[in-house]
């Protein structure tokens, strides 16, 4: 292992060993997420850990003689035999693994993955993002022989675990559960603690380099070339450079606290983004950023009253998200990430915490929605920042980004869906409270609802 790097515990483990447990090699297990979230070590750190032996075909620098291999690849004994002498490793029947990394760069390898499972000898990991892009999926037929998995940025808890903390969230679902206070001081602590986890993100490779020096400002370098290797990416796709500019336009379009996203905002008039829908999906697609959409009718069946031409962008690691708020600098200094550490600085940073909160609930496993109304003045949107779908019931959640315990959307919400609403939630700053029937919950214990 190369100096300074680690192997961090994730989550995703315990599916992958689900998978292999009760496939038994009847489907290849595909691992999808954005660049740098984390695939390919995952990936042979299982393979290492629950296999004989495993071959890495990592499809961007694969030697010549694998793409001559893969001409062939009809001819599954041939292909075998040649991928054993390329790399130097002999495989055991039913109990080796081929991992495939990048598989979007080898799509007839992907279209042949339906007669490498029906071989059964052996078992195939495939890890790819930008997977559906058209380029990549062209003239190919998508094996149903697939079970996929979606990596996320490293949860809150991950990233415990990376900083060597394994008591912290087990506790804090206890305290939930009995809805009982923590005090003022601990939840200083705890809140101080949360923040750090928004500053370096879930990015591995920035966790990396926190742990290594202990420095933001070298945090906040690695995720400029992370922000760099995306940017690359968008233009590969899209050489207008059209959707890099709605990426790059979510800090201020957040800020700006529409109720939508405003495509004009980042592409300027109407005949610059005629191929909007186009654009957007390949954006969603590569797992950099969460989507929430408008729930049109809030139901237990949100997805079946979303608003496709209505919805907001949020960043998929809100470290991320922070160097690019600050990407009018060449670097963000230390003392502007002590002063976010230590939540002493002026600019409004509502918008930080609405952005980890989404990605919070994504990684749960739940999709993003939420839903704005006009207040009786008409002047003003009521809104209602995300919705989860529980039982037969919803529950609503309002983020404040101080201690702020008003909660006005909220309770016109449930006044209006009376019939539909479950528990409620203010998600903001301050120590775990009950105020009647809505939970005042401190942000770091979004991932319990």
């Amino acid at each position: 292992m190369e100096k300074g790097i680690r192997i961090y515990k994730r989550k995703l483990y315990e599916q992958m060993l689900r998978w292999k447990k009760s496939k038994g090699g009847e489907t290849a297990l595909l691992i999808k997420g954005a660049r740098r979230v984390g695939k390919s070590t995952i990936a042979e750190e299982f393979a290492r850990r629950e296999y004989a032996s495993y071959i890495v075909v990592n499809f961007d620098d694969a030697p010549k003689a694998l793409w001559e291999a893969i001409d062939n690849i009809a001819d599954l004994n041939d292909f075998f035999v040649k991928l054993q002498f390329i790399y130097n490793v002999k495989l055991i029947e039913r109990q080796s693994v081929i991992i495939f990394d990048e598989i979007q760069k080898a799509p007839l390898v992907r279209q042949a993955i339906k007669y490498l499972v029906k071989d059964h000898r052996y078992d195939y990991i495939e890890t790819g993002s930008l997977l559906s892009i058209k380029k990549n999926v062209k003239d190919i037929t998508i094996p149903s022989e697939e079970t996929r998995l979606t990596m996320y940025p490293m949860d809150y808890e991950e990233f415990r675990w990376a900083l060597g903390d394994t008591t912290t969230i087990p506790m804090l679902r206890e305290v939930f559960e009995r809805r009982h206070p923590m005090g003022d001081q601990v939840n200083r602590k705890l809140l101080r603690d949360f923040r750090l986890y928004m500053l370096v993100g879930g990015m591995p490779q920035a966790v990396n380099t926190y742990l290594n020096t202990n420095n933001l400002s070298e945090v906040d370098q690695t995720k400029r070339e992370i922000l760099e290797l995306y940017a690359d990416d968008f233009r590969k796709i899209d050489s207008s450079g059209n959707i890099s500019r709605l990426f790059m336009d979510i800090p201020s379009q957040l800020t700006g606290n529409a109720s939508r996203y405003q495509l004009s905002g980042a592409l300027g008039r109407v005949s610059e983004y005629v191929n909007a829908g186009e654009l957007l999906a390949d954006l969603e697609d590569s797992l950099c950023v969460n989507f929430a959409y408008h729930a049109n009718d809030p139901s237990v069946g949100l997805a079946l009253h979303k608003d496709r031409d209505k919805y907001k962008m949020f960043v998929a690691d809100t470290g991320l998200f922070i160097t690019l708020a600050f990407w009018d600098k060449q670097v963000t200094e230390n003392i502007i990430y002590q002063k976010l550490l230590s939540d002493k600085l002026s600019a409004d940073l509502g918008y930080v915490y609405e952005n980890v909160v989404a990605q919070m609930i994504k990684a749960a496993g739940n999709e993003l929605y939420y839903y704005t109304w006009p207040t009786p003045s008409g002047k003003h949107n009521y809104e209602v920042d995300f919705l989860l779908s529980r039982g037969n019931k919803l529950c609503p959640i309002e983020v404040k980004s101080s201690g702020y315990k008003k909660h006005a959307s909220l309770d016109e919400f449930c006044k209006k869906f009376s019939d539909k609403v479950s528990k409620r939630y203010l998600v903001y700053t301050k120590d775990l409270h009950i105020d009647g029937e809505t939970t005042l919950l401190p942000v770091y214990m979004t991932p319990l609802l």
